[in-house]
C-alpha cells in the first residue's frame, strides 16, 4: 500500500487537527513539509511531525519554489488566502485538499470550479459532513425509497450562543469584509448537504436574517469596552470573557485565543486582544440568525435555519417524503424513520465518531477518501470534488444577495453572470 505524502499550508487549528491522522496512521500518510508564517505554530508543527528545518517555510511561495515535496497539499489558510495557493499547487502538480469555503469571492470559486474540471489532479473540498455515517445513512435511505419521493427538508444549524460570541463576534469570522458572509463561512457545509440530499440542482433561493443582538444598543447599562475593565454585570453576563477563557480547560475554543495557553498569557490576551472585548462593543457585522429557502429542479424544497441562539452546537434535520419522514440529530448520532400507513418507526443509532470537533467522524472519513484518491493519481474524484462544490458555494453567495436585496435569486442566472464576470 502506497504511503501518501502531504505538505500543509497554514498550521492553524484545522490543519493541525486534520493531520493528526498522519500520526495515528503513519503507514498511510506522512507529513513532509509545512508553510506557516507564525514562527511558534511552525515550530510546534515541525516538532510534532518530526520535520527538518529545510522542510519548514514561512510562506507558500517558498514551498512551491522548491522541488516537489509531496504528493499533495492540504490548504488551511484563512478564507481569503485560499485561491492563490490552490492555483499554484495545481500548476505545480500537487493534488489539493482545500478547507471550506473555497473562497469568499464568488468569481474565484467559479474559476476554481472550471480549473478543477480541466485538471487531472485530485481537488477536493473539506465538506466533511458527506463523510459522516449520519448523513451517508440518510442519503442511502432516500435513494432506497424509504420515504418515497422527497418533498421537503427542514435543517437547523444550531450555532450555540457561546460559539457565536467566540467565532463570529470576537473572532476571525466576525466581519464579512475580512472573512466572508456567515452563511458561507459557517454553513456552506449545510448548503452542500442539502444539495447532496436533494439530488437535484437548486433553482431558486431566498433568504432573511440580520445582526440583531450582538450590537451596542443591546449592551447592559455601564458595560465597558472590555470585560476586565470593571463590568458591572460580570456575574450575570453569559459572555463575560473570563468565564470562558480563564478556566482550567484550555481545549478549543480557549486554545484559539493564543499560542501560549498559560494563565498569564491568556489573561494578557483578554486585556489586549479581541477575545477580551464586550460582545456588545465589538466591530462584528455578520448576522446572528438567518434562514435560507431553496427550491430544487425535482420540485423539492428546503428551509435552512442558522441561529446563534441555541445552547448546544448541533445539527438537526427532518426530511419529508410521500411515504414517510426521516428525523435526525447529528450530535446525538440518532436517526428515526417513520413510515406512513403502517406507522412503523425505525431507529438507527451510531457509536460516537468524533462529536462536534471531529464532525461526527467526517474529518477521518474525508482524509481516508482523499488518501485513496491520491493513490489512484487523480483518475477518480471523490464526494466533495471541487467542481461539485461550486454550486453549493453559489447558493451561499446567492442567499446573501437575496438577504441584502430582499429578493428571490434564480440560481442559474446568478451562476452564469458570475462565470461571465470571472472570465
Amino acid at each position: 500500500m502506497k504511503k501518501v505524502k502531504v505538505a500543509l499550508i497554514g498550521a492553524g487549528l484545522r490543519g493541525v487537527n486534520y493531520l493528526e491522522y498522519a500520526l495515528q496512521h503513519p503507514r498511510e500518510l506522512e507529513v513532509t513539509a509545512v508553510a506557516e508564517p507564525n514562527k511558534e505554530r511552525r515550530e510546534n508543527f515541525k516538532t510534532r511531525h518530526g520535520l527538518t528545518e529545510d522542510m519548514c517555510f514561512t510562506n507558500w511561495d517558498d514551498l512551491f519554489a522548491a522541488p516537489k515535496l509531496a504528493d499533495a497539499v492540504l490548504i488551511c489558510t484563512q478564507d481569503k488566502q485560499h485561491y492563490e495557493p490552490t492555483i499554484k499547487a495545481l500548476k505545480a502538480g500537487y493534488h489539493v485538499l482545500l478547507e471550506k469555503p473555497m473562497s469568499p469571492d464568488a468569481q474565484e470559486c467559479a474559476l476554481m470550479g472550471e480549473i478543477a474540471a480541466q485538471s487531472n489532479r485530485v481537488f477536493s473540498i473539506c465538506h466533511v459532513l458527506r463523510y459522516t455515517n449520519f448523513f451517508t445513512t440518510i442519503k442511502e435511505l432516500l435513494e432506497s425509497g424509504a420515504i418515497g419521493k422527497l418533498m421537503s427538508i427542514t435543517h437547523n444549524e444550531n450555532v450555540g450562543y457561546w460559539h457565536q460570541a467566540h467565532s463570529f463576534v470576537r473572532g476571525n469570522w466576525r466581519k464579512k469584509e475580512d472573512s466572508s458572509p456567515m452563511i458561507l463561512a459557517k454553513s456552506c457545509h449545510d448548503l452542500d448537504i442539502l444539495l447532496w440530499l436533494a439530488g437535484s440542482d437548486c433553482m431558486r433561493v431566498s433568504s432573511f436574517g440580520s445582526l440583531s443582538h450582538f450590537t451596542s444598543d443591546q449592551a447592559p447599562a455601564g458595560a465597558p469596552l472590555r470585560c476586565l475593565d470593571g463590568c458591572p454585570v460580570a456575574d450575570d453576563c453569559l459572555y463575560y470573557a473570563p468565564k470562558h477563557y480563564l478556566t482550567d480547560n484550555t481545549d478549543w475554543p480557549t486554545s484559539a485565543i493564543g499560542d501560549d495557553l498559560s494563565y498569564e498569557a491568556r489573561l494578557k490576551a483578554l486585556q489586549e486582544g479581541p477575545y477580551g472585548r464586550c460582545v456588545y462593543h465589538c466591530d462584528n457585522d455578520v448576522v446572528d440568525h438567518q434562514v435560507v429557502n431553496l427550491e430544487f429542479a425535482s420540485g423539492a424544497t428546503a428551509a435552512f435555519t442558522m441561529s446563534a441562539f441555541t445552547k448546544d452546537v448541533s445539527r438537526t434535520i427532518k426530511l419529508m417524503g410521500t411515504k414517510g419522514e426521516i428525523r435526525g440529530a447529528l450530535e446525538k448520532q440518532e436517526i428515526e424513520v417513520i413510515h406512513f400507513g403502517s406507522g412503523k418507526v425505525e431507529r438507527i443509532t451510531f457509536e460516537d465518531a468524533g462529536g462536534h470537533v471531529g464532525h461526527g467522524g467526517g474529518d477521518t472519513g474525508l482524509l481516508r477518501d482523499f488518501i485513496k484518491l491520491v493513490r489512484e493519481d487523480g483518475n477518480t474524484q471523490g464526494l466533495t470534488a471541487a467542481y461539485h462544490s461550486v454550486q453549493s458555494h453559489m447558493i451561499a453567495f446567492a442567499a446573501e444577495q437575496a438577504r441584502e436585496e430582499h429578493s428571490v435569486i434564480h440560481l442559474k442566472d446568478f451562476v452564469e453572470l458570475t462565470k461571465a464576470k470571472a472570465r
